[in-house]
């Protein structure tokens, strides 16, 4: 019997609400410097460049840290690695609220980063509750944690008008270090580290960890992610920048869209695992990439507010289909290594979403075209459908010339 099969339906809903409560407090303080970094740079005297590394040195490290963090989880079990993750994070958000000094805040926003290392944790945690047949809607409905960003978005701005920066990273460094404390306390070991204890069994070699991550396969998946999960998070960034250029926008009709775009696109998420459960990740994921390039090289083009509004929306809602149906995979493909094989597609997500923005404004100063962060993207799903396809065939192929 398999360990996901032993857990209970209890303990694997359990596991799944603890862990989506905690994915969601963990993204929020993951995002925080999207409003409180405001505050901070009006009081330092920031230059662009400068505010702009701060507010991405979180998504960096949080991105970076996903792979060590997702193999200490398969060998030493989710419940430990989520908690300690998460006191860590509550403790540098903590410190943060101290700093006085660009510097001081550049470090203190390395350890905030570790929230969003979070993410190959709860996969690896709540991947081993399921069985592979239900693990897309688990880790479907796991991924919806992402709205955790619009939960600072709303009531941050609120926290910080009325007691300044500090006290907001003060209050979401307690939600943080509480949810830890919760989670330990109602939590469980899952199925592998409880049955590994039991037996006494020796840890896998490092080597044994790492070694799926030779597959080319693996890198396809993490190309993938760059576009679902890494191109989301830049257009989340980049869209109140782009509606107030192009279209001339007001800030805060802008900003509105921007949160519209953010909260349905991830709650969709889970709708892409039950898909993906239903009539294979695979399909889910050409799909994705079929409508996002229509739907990138509508964008490209210069058309009218309202036609880019639609369109922008249908594929951020492709885009959640796609983060699930790459997260299907991975249990099925390397079910021994969830933690290594989803640490290094997340942390490839998240370089996606701090290199992206980057680059649109880049591409922007560049050319002098607001369009241009769509071309970019039309060209990365063209890689990745083109990858995807030939890469099947090679697959379908191999059967047929193996009985030849």
């Amino acid at each position: 019997m398999s360990a996901s099969s032993a857990a209970s339906t209890g303990d694997s809903s359990r596991a799944l609400t603890l862990s989506t409560f905690a994915f969601i407090i963990c993204f929020a303080v993951w995002t925080i410097f999207a409003i409180i970094g405001i505050q901070i740079r009006e009081e330092l005297s920031l230059t662009e460049t400068q505010f702009g590394l701060l507010i991405g040195m979180p998504v960096l490290t949080g991105s970076l840290v996903r792979i060590v963090l997702g193999v200490l989880t398969d060998r030493l079990g989710g419940r430990v690695v989520y908690t300690l993750t998460m006191l860590a994070s509550a403790l540098a958000t903590f410190l943060l609220s101290w700093a006085t000094t660009y510097p001081q805040m550049l470090l203190a926003a390395l350890g905030v980063g570790l929230a969003g290392g979070s993410f190959a944790v709860g996969v690896a945690y709540v991947s081993r509750f399921y069985s592979s047949a239900k693990q897309g809607t688990a880790l479907g409905i796991f991924g919806v944690g992402n709205v955790g960003a619009a939960l600072t978005k709303f009531v941050a701005p609120f926290v910080m008008v009325a007691y300044g920066w500090q006290a907001t990273a003060q209050v979401w460094a307690a939600a943080l270090a509480l949810t830890a404390i919760l989670f330990w306390v109602f939590s469980k070991d899952d199925p592998v580290t409880e049955a590994r204890r039991g037996t006494k069994a020796p840890l896998r070699s490092l080597k044994a960890e790492f070694a799926p991550l030779k597959n080319v396969q693996v890198w396809r998946f993490a190309a993938y992610y760059f576009f679902a999960f890494g191109a989301f998070v830049a257009l989340a960034l980049w869209l109140p920048r782009y509606l107030i250029g192009v279209y001339g926008f007001d800030i805060k009709t802008a900003g509105m869209i921007g949160a519209a775009y953010s909260i349905p696109a991830s709650i969709f998420r889970a709708y892409g695992g039950v898909l993906s459960d239903r009539i294979g990740a695979r399909t889910v994921m050409y799909w994705t990439l079929i409508v996002s390039l229509a739907c990138t090289a509508i964008l490209s083009l210069g058309i009218s507010a309202e036609l880019f509004l639609v369109t922008i929306f249908v594929l951020g809602f492709f885009m959640s289909l796609g983060k699930a149906a790459v997260y299907k995979h991975i249990p099925s493909y390397y079910p021994q290594n969830v933690g290594a094989v989803g640490g290094l597609v997340g942390m490839i997500g998240g370089l996606g979403g701090f290199i992206l923005p980057l680059l649109f404004g880049w591409l922007k100063d560049t050319t002098g075209s607001w369009s241009s962060c769509f071309v970019v993207l039309f060209l990365i799903v063209a890689v990745c459908l083109g990858w995807m396809h030939v890469s099947i065939r090679r697959l379908n192929r191999a059967p047929a010339l193996q009985t030849a």
